[in-house]
């Protein structure tokens, strides 16, 4: 593979975990907790980015070494805990691809007028669309390195127009009036709970960046992933605190929409539109290609027809979202889930770094195995409590 197409691959496998990362959860959260936190949300988006580098590192470099998909490692370090952790990604993944669709139609409704179950089907008919073009992960880099591209140019506007007190923003970062653990945790888990940490390494797995030579590669990419997913936060971040610091209400059906609304009039919410719809369908399509790259591994046949896979994946998703809606518990309980996902693969990814029967003769970083044990202890707890507040409502 040449140097140029290598690097494309590296920043195709950076976006794809970026854009997966910023969907419209992504996007209602960050717009939620600023209007709760104001500038000192700024100090939970560091926290959050230092603890998503040390959480995204572990797992590319153990999955690069090892040559290995998440779930054939988890299945050496415990026969059948491979397969335990595939079912958890692909039911995690598949809640998500729901409100993910959703997220997709309600941006052709802002922008065309479409209802939401029609704008959800002409979303997935482009998803699919891309899956099945021969070249279908290398158009699958090309689009969410445009549509990422595009989610920055558009937030770095709106944040502009918005004239955020960025010297009070700065401030705060650093010297918050409180800490929102809460928040915190939640923003992990919506940039590398789940499905997500796994996209961007089992992508340069399938390109054949591999083996102890490519680490410096892997690092890098890992590193652009969680950058880039940042710098879209901290626009979106920026955009909200100035509409909220001038003392104007958010609309609560729909936080992020009356952000740029407000801080660029109709233009701002067309924007919206824009930014919903490359959030949602780049989200779309990374959550059912890296669901899909955990269980193909386990047969020749589901190898085979992988791209088939993915189709069925969006197609059932969109059905779901047109028949019965986005069912909010499965939603929030997904959420609770993709929480509790993350320490469980972690946790067996850092136990897989010091098992010579996968990684060879590779030394993992002292540091990263610490920084990982400590993602994992804090996101378990976080998990298990959302859990715990989430499971009664399902019963009532």
């Amino acid at each position: 593979m040449g140097k140029s197409n290598n690097w494309g691959v590296l920043l195709g496998a950076a976006f794809l975990m970026a854009t997966s990362a910023v969907g419209p959860g992504f996007l209602t959260q960050t717009t939620v907790f600023t209007q709760a936190l104001g500038a000192s949300f700024g100090f939970v988006i560091l926290t959050s980015i230092i603890l998503d580098i040390g959480a995204q590192l572990n797992v590319w470099r153990v999955i690069a070494v090892s040559e290995k998909r998440a779930q054939d490692i988890a299945n050496m370090v415990l026969p059948g805990l491979g397969v335990f952790i595939a079912l958890l990604i692909v039911l995690g993944g598949f809640a998500f691809n729901i409100g993910n669709i959703g997220g997709a139609g309600l941006g052709f409704n802002v922008l065309f007028g479409l209802s939401a179950e029609a704008g959800a089907v002409v979303a997935a008919a482009i998803a699919i669309g891309i899956f099945l073009v021969r070249e279908a992960k290398k158009v699958m880099d090309r689009f969410a390195q445009i549509m990422g591209l595009l989610l920055i140019l558009l937030m770095v506007y709106v944040a502009f127009t918005s004239a955020p007190p960025l010297a009070e923003a700065a401030v705060k970062t650093i010297l918050p009036d409180k800490v929102d653990f809460t928040a915190i945790i939640t923003l992990v888990g919506g940039t590398v709970g789940g499905y997500i940490t796994f996209a961007g390494g089992h992508r340069l797995l399938d390109a054949g960046i591999k083996g102890k030579a490519a680490l410096p590669q892997v690092n890098r990419s890992a590193v652009s992933g969680i950058t880039i997913a940042s710098v879209i936060r901290v626009f979106l971040f920026l955009a909200a605190l100035g509409v909220v610091s001038k003392g104007l209400l958010l609309d609560e059906s729909n936080p992020p929409a009356s952000v740029f609304q407000l801080a660029a009039g109709n233009i701002g919410y067309k924007i919206f539109g824009v930014v919903m719809l490359s959030a949602a369908i780049t989200s779309v399509i990374g959550s059912a290609y890296t669901s899909v790259s955990f269980v193909k591994s386990f047969s020749p046949v589901l190898e085979k027809y992988e791209n088939w896979l993915i189709i069925g994946f969006i197609l059932i998703s969109t059905v779901v979202f047109v028949t019965i809606g986005k069912p909010v518990h499965l939603l929030i309980l997904a959420g609770a889930l993709n929480g509790l996902i993350l320490p469980v693969t972690l946790g067996t990814i850092l136990w897989a770094a010091h098992k010579q029967k996968v990684v060879g003769d590779y030394k993992h970083p002292l540091i990263l195995t610490i920084f990982g044990a400590l993602v994992v202890v804090v996101m378990a707890w976080m998990g298990g409590y959302t859990l715990a507040q989430q499971m009664p409502a399902l019963f009532e």
